[in-house]
């Protein structure tokens, strides 16, 4: 069941004839309870996508929908279904970890339980601490503490992980997955491949204001003309135009004792490599197989690479 409805939506700046379109109508739909993420470069439309689902920014045309509620015209309700985390610019200073929920919740009318919040994130031991204090990837994990004070229906994550060193990027997403599994769902944007294929139960590819592609990781994984790399030594050298009449190779490369096939079919031409390597008293050595990437399916659908 979707929970949020996104129907031909348009952001544009300046004039009517003219100016910036931002984000150029798109549609999409996120199932509820699901982990959905919007993949792009800089620029790309992502941020402002999610503010005007959250009614944070105005919508020049189509609609939006938020749990059957219409974000432009039950903006109130809508804000009450959602968690968005927040920038550590958006902290008041002076209070600590504990008393800045507190205050977060009395903002919503709620009381909450301040040290449960702190707990779910790993923060108790910095109960005390004021946010200033914190580190990158514990700044981070207290925003979306904070993002969940009024026990949202769906959070909302803009670039999660930006600026965190590896082990403090694997401990967020390790955090967000079990979120997700208490039920809420996650609508996240990233610029990091791997970040959408860990997290991501859906993959919305994003470029120049549009969408291009929409589904699964597995299944972009799968678009027409990616390939799977193939590369081996061997103890003597392999006949190649034996090894391009393998099923579904594409290419050929080699240097020396070194070869490099494509394939759109890695099964069959496996099979059937290691079936002419025998036949032919090769040994393999190092066989690597290389698949393709979600980095595989921007560079195929939009001709340049996602940090271009």
């Amino acid at each position: 069941m979707a929970i949020i409805e996104v129907k031909n939506l348009k952001k544009k700046y300046g004039p009517p004839a003219g100016g910036l379109t931002a984000v150029d109508n798109i549609s999409f739909e996120v199932n509820e309870g699901e982990v959905f993420g919007i993949l792009g470069p800089n620029g790309a439309g992502k941020t402002t996508t999610l503010e005007m689902i959250e009614g944070l920014k105005g919508i020049t045309s189509g609609q939006a929908f938020l749990d059957g509620h219409d974000v432009s015209k039950d903006t109130r309700t809508v804000k009450s279904l959602i968690g968005v985390q927040l920038q550590s610019s958006s902290f008041f200073e002076g209070l600590n970890l504990l008393e800045l929920l507190e205050t977060f919740g009395a903002l919503y009318n709620r009381k909450v339980d301040a040290m449960e919040l702190l707990r779910e994130v790993q923060l108790e031991e910095k109960a005390k601490s004021q946010h200033k204090e914190l580190s990158g990837g514990q700044k981070q994990r207290f925003s979306i503490a904070a993002a969940l004070v009024n026990d949202p229906k769906v959070l909302f994550l803009d670039e999660p992980t930006t600026g965190l060193d590896p082990q403090a990027r694997r401990n967020l997403w390790e955090l967000i997955t079990e979120i997700n599994k208490k039920g809420k769902t996650v609508v996240l944007t990233t610029h990091y491949m791997d970040e959408a294929e860990i997290l991501c139960d859906r993959i919305a590819v994003m470029d120049h204001a549009h969408i291009i592609a929409l589904d699964t990781t597995q299944n972009l994984l799968k678009l027409p003309g990616l390939s799977t790399s193939i590369h081996f030594l061997v103890d003597k050298p392999l006949d190649i135009e034996q090894l391009k009449a393998i099923t579904g190779v594409t290419s050929v490369q080699s240097e020396d004792h070194t070869y490099r096939l494509t394939t759109d079919n890695s099964e069959a031409t496996l099979s059937d490599l290691f079936k002419l390597s025998r036949e032919a008293g090769v040994k393999l050595v190092d066989l690597q197989l290389h698949q393709p990437t979600l980095e595989d399916v921007f560079l195929k659908l939009t001709g340049h690479g996602l940090r271009d």
